[in-house]
């Protein structure tokens, strides 16, 4: 028995209105991108459901695959096409019944009439589908209320298409319908987190980095740019943005009292990134901060930190445990990746006793001290620019200017 189409339901995205179709669009599209490679693919969005043909039964089973990865996706079925005879739809049931162990389980059957010419109602299509698999699978017990399997029956103008398979899609919405930002990534474990939860929410990211050779290693940048190539499994190619920071990281070592060089310099790793994320046209910030979970991350250090900038600062994870974190980073796949033993620039000129309730005032009365301003320029023209998943320099931003 082949395999000739997949159905996509959509979830979340029905909830939205007369917006529904842009997310739909967006869905649509990111689908393609997904499958672009995949030659016999098709794809025909409809208001409340999605259809993927193959013409190659192996390409329907490579997207099962990765549409595991695309989100705005409640669920989806493969599903078999045959002739609207009763002969050819009662063969159909029977071959995608075969493909399962039946015994001891109980299913009921679901029709749906979308050519309304068609010689039967749905309610007389399932008892005679439901009669016919009962037939020929007396194992098998129907059963209306939470049976183990749902026989779907769908009868269109074309043709009869049979289902017997959910698979549980991603949810959230697709990405790139709740606009653009900036995620700092770090390398660490929990910013690539936020990152997936960006995208499941809709939000399209562009990443920047911080580098500090030769205090931080080529490795080190390379895991960031893997961590970057992961999460572009769920959406559009992450672009990241390596900022050299050597030169602001050494001054502020030297300038800045001890107790409050942590939160200088996520200062002024805010003020590269919202210039940025300025130039970029992004609409927000994300970062992988948890309430308490080191000092940068009190209260106290949040507000310290924000000062520099009425850019939106989204942190998905803020109220997350570690555990929760690692589990879901385990879940996406970036675990591995994020363990890998080089250093980030968070980690060199750590303080001994870094100060977990910083004072604003006495942030900036130390930070004013200190001419960053032609530093942060240059970091910012100077930046490496590359496309996560073809590992491609574009080059650095000022040779683009």
């Amino acid at each position: 028995m082949k395999w000739n189409e997949i159905l996509v339901r959509y979830g979340e995205l029905s909830l939205k209105g007369r917006n529904r179709n842009l997310f739909v669009q967006r869905l649509r599209k990111n689908v393609k991108f997904q499958t672009k490679d995949l030659e016999t693919v098709s794809v025909h969005a409809e208001r409340d459901r999605m259809f993927i043909r193959a013409e190659d039964e192996s390409e329907i089973e490579e997207v099962l695959q990765r549409l595991q990865h695309v989100f705005g996706i409640h669920s989806y079925s493969p599903i078999a096409r045959t002739e609207r005879t009763d002969e050819a739809i009662e063969k159909l049931v029977l071959d995608v019944l075969s493909m399962k162990d039946l015994t001891g389980k109980t299913f009921k059957v679901e029709a749906k009439r979308a050519d309304k010419t068609y010689g039967k109602t749905s309610q007389q299509i399932q008892q005679w589908i439901g009669a016919h698999a009962l037939r020929n699978y007396p194992e098998l017990t129907a059963q209306m209320k939470n049976p183990d399997f749902v026989l779907h029956v769908d009868i269109r103008r074309d043709a009869a298409y049979i289902s017997s398979e959910v698979y549980k899609g991603p949810g959230g919405f697709p990405v790139g319908s709740s606009g653009r930002s900036l995620l700092m990534l770090s390398g660490g474990i929990d910013s690539p987190v936020a990152g997936y939860y960006m995208m499941k929410r809709g939000v399209a990211l562009e990443a920047i980095h911080f580098a500090s050779p030769p205090y931080t290693s080529d490795l080190a940048k390379e895991k960031v740019l893997d961590l970057a190539e992961h999460l572009s499994k769920f959406g559009p190619t992450i672009k990241v943005h390596v900022i050299p920071f050597t030169k602001i990281q050494k001054l502020i070592d030297e300038k800045i009292p001890a107790n409050l060089t942590m939160t200088v310099t996520r200062r002024l790793m805010m003020r590269i990134a919202d210039r940025v994320r300025e130039e970029r046209g992004l609409l927000g910030i994300v970062t992988g901060e948890s309430i308490g979970q080191v000092a940068s991350q009190t209260l106290e250090s949040m507000t310290a930190i924000n000062a520099v900038t009425a850019t939106p600062i989204i942190r998905p994870l803020v109220t997350f445990d570690k555990s929760e974190i690692i589990e879901t980073s385990e879940h996406i796949g970036t675990y591995d990746i994020s363990i890998r033993p080089y250093e980030d620039c968070c980690t060199i000129f750590t303080p001994a006793n870094p100060t977990t309730k910083p004072r604003l005032d006495k942030v900036e009365h130390f930070e004013g001290q200190v001419d960053f301003e032609e530093l942060i320029t240059e970091a910012v023209n100077e930046r490496e620019v590359v496309i996560s998943t073809k590992r491609e320099k574009v080059a650095s931003f000022s040779e683009l200017l």
